[in-house]
């Protein structure tokens, strides 16, 4: 499915998208690698066993980088002009290898752009969760969405 119009928007809509993705290996090594990211807790197994987790955990920008990939199908693909920032960003709990994470999305908040009459500003809240129901990642998301055309 496509990404809505600003216009096809109302406060309190609600997906659950369809796509899951589990968590790989080397979804975080690679990551983490790409990141410049040498936390040993995400690529040392040696040091994460001994930590309080007793084993990897999975780097949190990737766990917030999938959040919002796994839901860009479903709220802006095709319609996006920018996003314009990401507020209340939290991880309520850790992500493991192996986990498998779904999201979900509700409508915040909408506004006509002031500046562009052809756009408005949709704020997205994102919700990740595991396999488990627990809510590993959430934030608020403003984005810059194109009108539909006349």
């Amino acid at each position: 499915m496509a990404g809505r119009w600003f216009d096809e928007w109302q406060v309190g809509d609600r997906i659950a998208h369809e796509i899951r993705r589990t968590v790989t290996e080397t979804d975080n090594l690679l990551f983490s690698a790409m990141t410049y990211n040498p936390q040993p807790l995400h690529i040392d197994l040696e040091a994460a066993k001994a930590s309080e987790f007793g084993q990897i955990l999975v780097n949190g920008t990737f766990t917030f980088a999938l959040m919002i990939g796994l839901s860009i199908s479903d709220t802006t693909l095709g319609t996006l002009v920018a996003n314009l920032g990401y507020d209340q960003l939290v991880m309520p709990k850790p992500v493991f290898i192996g986990d498998t994470l779904r999201v979900q999305t509700e409508v915040s908040s909408l506004r006509e752009s002031r500046s562009r009459p052809n756009a408005g500003i949709v704020t997205f809240q994102h919700w990740a969760i595991n396999q488990r129901e627990e809510v590993v990642c959430q934030c608020l998301r403003s984005v810059l969405m194109k009108r539909k055309p006349a």
